[in-house]
């Protein structure tokens, strides 16, 4: 079974920066893209960013803007998201997720980390 482990969230004031990490442990599993999503209270869980597994290639949702960067160490088995100049409205719980075959839904998820933007 393949369980992936957020960390690295946490309380931060408005301008400052978090990096979150998202392990991959259990049995060796291959997958096209893995992606951060977030989920503000009383808000639909969004897309943030996401990375090509093989090859790198990054996506980010529009509201990023550049102040978030999506990366992943294959030897480590770990994605990182570089959060930076984070304002209010960042504050949610931030999941990792995998997608096995492109095309189709994300379908391995973490459990989430909290990050909480103070103004």
């Amino acid at each position: 079974q393949v369980q992936l482990v957020e960390s690295g969230g946490g309380l931060v004031q408005a301008g400052g920066s978090l990096r979150l990490s998202c392990a991959a442990s259990g049995r060796t599993f291959s997958r096209y893209r893995m992606g951060w999503f977030r989920q503000a209270p009383g808000k639909e869980r969004e897309f943030v960013a996401a990375v090509r597994w093989s090859g790198g290639s990054t996506y980010y949702a529009d509201f990023v803007q550049g102040r978030f960067t999506i990366s992943k160490d294959n030897a480590k088995n770990t994605v990182y998201l570089q959060m930076n100049s984070l304002k209010p409205e960042d504050t949610a719980v931030y999941y990792c997720a995998a997608q096995v075959v492109n095309g189709t839904p994300y379908d391995v998820w973490g459990q989430g980390t909290q990050v909480t933007v103070s103004s």
